[in-house]
């Protein structure tokens, strides 16, 4: 089982790296450049953004980064393109990644509410173990602690890109370095902070899970209530450790 218990798999300094700008981000960012520039020439702008797309997807595949990071970015990139495309909004090019907050926000609240929380399915899927962090009422209780912080990120995420949306498009260059900001770097940053809150749960109930396995390989004749092996039936406890009386 892989274990998220280990301190390397997720250290401080690798939170926010250079790679984390390389997001959906920054050909929207590039998108506003040419725009503003380019006299708002819409169609100009829209394919800067789509080839800095491209551009962003043959580097990830030469560094060789699963195929899935690959397709999620170019094709994030090009639904924002080919909408605003259609409605001939420039403001129209982020709309679909506020939806997208929108949903996955929602996601998250309505994971905690019912009392599964997304982060604790993933990381049941990513470690193996399954749902048996549900019996478990400490590493519970982390799982939905972290489930509120992504709720907390897509609600951030919103309350500051919406109103810079609904301003139309002269708050255009405000809104694509919001979105550049709050990419890449504020997920990975809200991951490292979610991991520093599930780790010590996690840690536990590993140990906890270590211990009555260790428990299950004991004979249960041989058990004793503090989970010690018992004296074996033959050995006399009163016995003197040379084995014969000093008296006699």
């Amino acid at each position: 089982m892989a274990s998220l218990a280990s301190d390397d798999r997720f250290a401080a300094k690798n939170a926010l790296t250079p790679g984390a700008l390389l997001d959906a981000g920054l050909p929207l960012a590039l998108f506003t450049a040419v725009y503003t520039i380019g006299g708002r020439d819409l169609t100009l702008s829209l394919w800067a953004a789509l080839g800095t797309g491209a551009l962003l997807a043959v580097i990830r595949l030469v560094r060789r980064e699963p195929m899935q990071s690959v397709i999620a970015g170019f094709l994030g990139v090009g639904v924002a393109v080919f909408w605003a495309s259609r409605t001939g909004r420039a403001e129209d090019v982020f709309l679909p990644g506020l939806l997208i907050n929108v949903g996955y926000g929602l996601a998250f609240l309505v994971s905690i509410v019912v009392r599964w929380p997304l982060v604790g399915i993933l990381v049941g899927l990513a470690t193996g173990m399954g749902t048996s962090w549900r019996r478990d009422p400490v590493l519970m209780k982390a799982l939905m602690k972290a489930s509120a912080l992504w709720v907390g990120m897509f609600a951030f995420r919103l309350a500051v890109q919406a109103p810079l949306y609904f301003a139309g498009e002269e708050q255009l260059g405000w809104l694509a370095s919001a979105r550049l900001a709050m990419g890449a770097p504020l997920f990975l940053l809200v991951a490292y902070v979610s991991w520093l809150i599930i780790r010590p749960a996690f840690r536990a109930h590993q140990q906890r899970a270590s211990v009555a396995g260790q428990q299950e390989e004991i004979p249960t004749g041989q058990r004793q209530p503090g989970g010690h092996e018992a004296a074996s039936p033959d050995h006399d406890p009163s016995a003197g450790t040379s084995g014969s009386d000093p008296h006699r």
